[in-house]
């Protein structure tokens, strides 16, 4: 059995050759491998302590998946037009963080559709090896990345556009619940961007050509480890259930399953000071 102590951050996903997600944990100044602990017996304890994961400091409260309130109401990255780009106000000389802002919101993005047990639309900053991390993180079985565009906002305002005739929100619920069916989403493509040409048209009036760029790349098939999938979601909440203990079947997205159809949302829980025994 192996131990392991210290406040969690959301996991951390890449892919293989084959678009197999791999996971590790990072807990305290370590990580923990998690793809070999499928089909394990596993045990987590919280210590009752949360951490900000931006200054560190204790809270009583994590906002937005392990901030502290202070963190929350003053960085940019917790701003509301992080959640509806759309509503960037750099321009407006009101961006919380200028610095942050330039750096992660004055560059290009991708705008791309997924499959996530229903087809929505996102918005994605990387598209690195073909796969995002954003995708992972969903816990989207296909990803395509249909435009690229200047900023930040701009992708925001095709998001929005998008909207009318597609989700932009991922069920967790029907994500963790099966293996979806396949989607067309080369054709779905087609059929978005016929719907939204108007749409489209104006943007680049207002923004110059150079705004969008419409891309034609194959549509990627991503695989997740998940032994068995639950019945029924039944979700666990550390503020509650303090302790958990069972045989990890599967990890999509940033949700362990576990037997007993029970998931717990480990994002969620960036912050948590937990301790993790792993069977061998």
């Amino acid at each position: 059995m192996s131990i392991y102590q210290g406040n969690i951050r959301k996991m951390r996903v890449s892919t293989n050759n084959e678009h197999l997600a791999h996971y590790q944990l990072p807990i305290g100044e370590q990580f923990i491998t998690m793809n070999p602990l499928i089909g394990k017996k596993i045990k987590v304890s919280f210590a009752n302590q949360i951490n900000c994961v931006h200054c560190q400091n204790l809270t009583k409260k994590s906002f937005n998946q392990g901030y502290c309130y202070r963190c929350l109401t003053t960085l940019a990255q917790c701003d509301s037009c992080i959640i509806k780009p759309e509503l960037c106000h750099y321009d407006a000389g009101t961006c919380r963080e200028p610095s942050w802002g330039e750096a992660n919101c004055l560059s290009d993005h991708y705008v791309y559709l997924a499959n996530t047990g229903t087809i929505k639309v996102g918005i994605t900053r990387h598209v690195s090896g073909a796969v995002s991390s954003r995708w992972l993180d969903q816990g989207a079985t296909q990803a395509m990345a249909i435009m690229r565009v200047q900023n930040r906002l701009i992708s925001g305002l095709v998001e929005t556009a998008m909207k009318t005739f597609i989700a932009d929100k991922t069920n967790w619920r029907t994500m963790l619940k099966s293996q979806p069916d396949t989607a067309d989403l080369q054709q779905l493509k087609i059929d978005l961007l016929t719907q939204i040409e108007d749409q489209l048209d104006e943007i680049i009036d207002e923004y110059g050509f150079q705004a969008i760029d419409i891309l034609d790349l194959p549509a990627v098939d991503i695989h997740y480890p998940v032994e068995q999938y639950p019945d029924k979601v039944k979700s666990i909440n550390l503020d509650k259930d303090l302790t958990f203990s069972g045989v990890l079947q599967g990890i999509k997205g940033q949700y362990w399953l576990l037997d007993g159809d029970r998931v717990i949302n480990m994002r969620k829980h960036s912050g948590y000071h937990l301790n993790i025994e792993t069977a061998e």
